[in-house]
């Protein structure tokens, strides 16, 4: 696609990636026959080309309107786009790129500032997010049926405690995230002892927190870079030990967090006291399927194998391009994996969109549970919190992260 950018932009290094993005889009739709609001909706602007062509237009200094962000916004930025293009357009970084863009250009209403201000202080922060969960628990009853769907019962929490501190010589580092510990605490702890039985330690530091997704999502690159800058500086020690002492890996158990983690170094490729050490790290970010997948997991065999139906979340099959790996574990270990229609399409929750745009996003959910629950499946298994709990909030079967399926 032929670009001229405008002044603004063109010799930024925001301009510079967004125009060899758009030019390698060569505008033939195969990316509409998979793009989950344009099979809602059925307008071309609510698709990847027509948001392209948006973009396009922002950028070459054509005047923006509101019309213009509703549509970025209803994109999920499931990336199932990026899958689909044959000529590997980078979707997902034009449409953070245009967001900011739009956000600068056509300032929001007031009033969806704050919401979105609101969401990022929250979400972000644990300590911030696990109290006004508590207070939410503690009102559920009186809250419209549209809020009280986003707020689950409390999570049981084992008498062994949440992490389990073998003494190993291997080591991995864990991000624990920011919402995942408060919504499902049992997750990481149960891949904690599923890696102690493996004989490998896995250590939080305590200075991480959120991996910076929710802000670079919502048109904040900046405090999202922040985040990435603090959580390297948590984590570097440990990378930086000595013979016998450094990690093998950072592990994600939220595919979400991964996705972003592994772009660390792209998104930090031009700050000189991060770009090294945050290349660094993305080298060393794995999903928790992808180590269990290079360990020996006969001692995790399960003498009661369930029917499972598995969703992959976007951020696992379109965000890190891990495809496959949970299913072969969990059927490795004698569990029955039932077939499940349209598992390329996103469940809708994507982050904070299920908050921002829940009518789409329950539209999704709903056709997602209808090809999940088809055949009878006992559980439910996702890898990322989100879905979990987007997905959870109106099954009528149990939705659990899968390593909870090793660990019993």
């Amino acid at each position: 696609m032929q670009t001229k950018l405008a002044d603004f932009i063109r010799d930024t290094p925001q301009g510079k990636e967004a125009e060899s993005i758009l030019r390698s889009c060569v505008h033939c739709g195969f990316c509409n026959a998979t793009c989950p609001t344009y099979q809602l909706l059925g307008d071309e602007l609510d698709g990847p080309r027509g948001r392209i062509y948006l973009m396009k237009q922002m950028l070459e200094g054509r005047p923006v309107s509101a019309v213009t962000r509703d549509h970025l916004d209803r994109c999920l930025t499931c990336r199932n786009c990026e899958t689909t293009c044959p000529s590997g357009v980078q979707y997902g970084r034009l449409i953070d790129i245009g967001r900011e863009m739009v956000d600068r250009l056509s300032p929001r209403p007031a009033s969806q500032q704050l919401v979105r201000a609101g969401l990022r202080r929250s979400l972000a922060s644990g300590n911030v997010f696990g109290a006004l969960l508590k207070l939410g628990r503690g009102v559920r009853w009186a809250l419209p049926a549209s809020l009280r769907g986003h707020i689950p019962p409390a999570p049981f929490i084992p008498e062994r405690g949440l992490l389990q501190r073998g003494e190993h010589q291997r080591r991995m580092l864990i991000l624990e995230g920011c919402v995942q510990p408060v919504l499902a605490p049992e997750t990481n702890a149960a891949a904690a002892r599923v890696l102690d039985r493996l004989g490998i330690r896995l250590v939080a530091a305590p200075e991480a927190g959120c991996c910076g997704a929710i802000d670079q999502h919502l048109a904040a690159p900046e405090a999202a870079k922040a985040a990435m800058r603090r959580n390297i500086d948590a984590w570097w020690p440990h990378i930086e030990a000595g013979e016998g002492g450094g990690i093998e890996a950072i592990v994600m158990t939220a595919s979400g967090c991964g996705s972003l983690v592994k772009e660390y170094g792209h998104l930090l490729r031009d700050d000189p006291g991060y770009a090294e050490k945050a290349a660094k790290v993305s080298a060393l970010t794995r999903d928790l399927s992808e180590v269990l997948a290079r360990e020996d997991l006969s001692s995790l065999r399960s003498g009661a194998p369930r029917r499972v139906a598995f969703h992959p979340p976007c951020s696992l099959q379109h965000g890190q391009k891990v495809r496959g790996v949970i299913e072969g574990i969990l059927t490795g270990l004698g569990h029955e994996l039932l077939p499940v229609e349209e598992s390329h399409l996103c469940c809708g929750s994507a982050g904070t969109y299920s908050l921002l745009q829940p009518e789409i996003a329950g539209q999704l959910r709903q056709r997602k549970l209808s090809n999940l629950q088809a055949r009878g499946p006992e559980l439910i298994a996702t890898a990322n919190i989100g879905c979990q709990s987007h997905l959870a909030a109106a099954s009528g079967v149990p939705v659990v992260h899968w390593i909870s399926l090793l660990e019993a």
